[in-house]
């Protein structure tokens, strides 16, 4: 690791890498990405006041770095043009394989898991039941929509591909499937099936299959941040992880998925383990490039 020197001003506009020296004195800058938020006014609105919060706290100055997607994101850490990147657990086995990211702090989500979700009056009363039909998942390489799914049956005994064939489809258009019996059940998280419920008041679900709770969404730092740098990130998430979380949960609706959890700075790569047993339970032995890309 080394120090960037000199340091930096970003403006947000400046994006393709356009810098100049900032002036003695200047607060040390650091370039932040989420991996599911695309467009720099997205960003702006779902993490502004987040941000606002933790540049009050921690002393940094942050510059937003707008990616379309989680290829892009890596792509522009592997370019030396972001510094720390927001994304899923399933992503940051990725990063780490490919750049060496290294895991700063956890941002949980309670109750976050993945499960099959069938027909309360449907012929599938158990995960067996499961075999010999197909299974629809939702974005391809998702944690919550696919790996964790799929996980969740290989735990039960069900091998992904060979006792149940897996679909890809949009979550509405497999509830239609359901209701007419083309398929046996739905891969999904609890956010969603809460949603489904919502949108499908006169039919009834039922949960066939739950997996464990799944890893965090996870902050994570490129290998050429100082780790003076990292550190003092992760301290300003320790001691002022309340007053951060509340900036995040209460901008958007999307964020509402973080609300009643809390920042983990101790976490380590071997808390990401059980998402690497999920990319072998699908076929996958190098974590090199994301699924479905």
């Amino acid at each position: 690791m080394h120090t960037r020197a000199p340091l930096r001003l970003l403006a947000a506009a400046a994006i393709a890498g356009l810098a100049t020296l900032a002036p003695a004195g200047a607060q040390e800058t650091i370039r932040f990405a989420v991996t599911d938020v695309d467009g720099l006014e997205n960003l702006q609105r779902e993490f502004g006041p987040f941000v606002e919060a933790f540049e009050e706290k921690s002393g940094l100055s942050v510059a937003f770095f707008p990616v379309s997607g989680r290829t892009a994101a890596v792509e522009a850490m592997a370019a030396d043009q972001v510094d720390f990147v927001l994304t899923g657990p399933a992503e940051y086995v990725v990063f780490n394989a490919r750049l060496g990211a290294e895991p700063v702090v956890g941002w949980q989500r309670p109750d976050y898991f993945a499960q099959i979700v069938v027909l309360a009056d449907g012929p599938i009363k158990t995960p067996e039941d499961l075999k010999g039909t197909t299974v629809s998942f939702g974005e391809i390489g998702s944690t919550s929509q696919h790996l964790g799914p799929a996980q969740a049956l290989a735990d039960l005994g069900l091998a992904y591909g060979e006792d149940y064939e897996p679909i890809f489809v949009n979550r509405n258009v497999a509830v239609e499937a359901l209701k007419r019996g083309d398929i046996g059940g739905i891969g999904m998280n609890f956010t969603h099936l809460t949603r489904i419920r919502e949108a499908f008041p006169e039919v009834g679900f039922t949960v066939v299959a739950r997996g464990r709770d799944l890893p965090n969404d996870i902050l994570l730092a490129s290998p050429e941040v100082d780790d003076a740098v990292v550190e003092q990130v992760r301290a300003t998430f320790l001691e002022h992880g309340a007053e951060l979380m509340r900036a995040v949960v209460e901008t958007t609706d999307d964020n509402r998925k973080y609300a009643g959890g809390v920042f983990l700075p101790q976490i380590v790569d071997t808390d990401y383990d059980y998402v690497r047993e999920m990319y072998e339970t699908i076929g996958i032995r190098e974590f090199l490039e994301f699924v479905g890309e």
